[in-house]
């Protein structure tokens, strides 16, 4: 039984926790923040490998310990775009004020981009990865209402 309590425990602790205070800290945005983007540097990745049971197109490694940084977003009519550059193959993982999770790999190059086409008000919860690896990796993480593609 002891041996089943441990699995279970090591299983949930793969689990990113949401809840937890971010390495990074914290943001408060509303429609139209300026300057736009908002960007904070950071050390991508981790230990954890993300599980695709949390979603589609979840992937790579991040500390599931605690987010990264969480994002209290107050909507307008704009989208909003979580993206993350770096040197390296970068992944996004978001928790978002709907309690879903949201996740991308590669969608302009190697970079993760994840758009909220009419984003909610609340706070999201994010994790830059790493993809294919548990070596940190020197990021940035982006949040803006413009278009990063474009």
């Amino acid at each position: 039984m002891a041996g089943l309590a441990l699995t279970l425990g090591m299983a949930q602790a793969q689990e990113p926790d949401w809840s937890a205070e971010p390495s990074y800290g914290s943001v408060h945005l509303q429609a139209g923040f300026t300057p736009d983007p908002w960007t904070q540097s950071l050390q991508a990745g981790g230990s954890n490998q993300v599980s695709a049971k949390l979603g589609p197109n979840c992937t790579g490694y991040i500390m599931a310990s605690a987010p990264d940084v969480d994002l209290h977003y107050t909507a307008g009519s704009m989208p909003l775009y979580v993206t993350a550059t770096s040197g390296s193959d970068t992944t996004l993982v978001i928790n978002a004020p709907d309690g879903r999770w949201y996740c991308n790999d590669d969608f302009n190059g190697l970079d993760p981009v994840v758009m909220f086409q009419n984003p909610p008000s609340g706070m999201y919860n994010v994790w830059v990865g790493v993809h294919g690896s548990d070596q940190m990796q020197s990021a940035t993480l982006k949040i803006t209402e413009l278009n990063p593609t474009r």
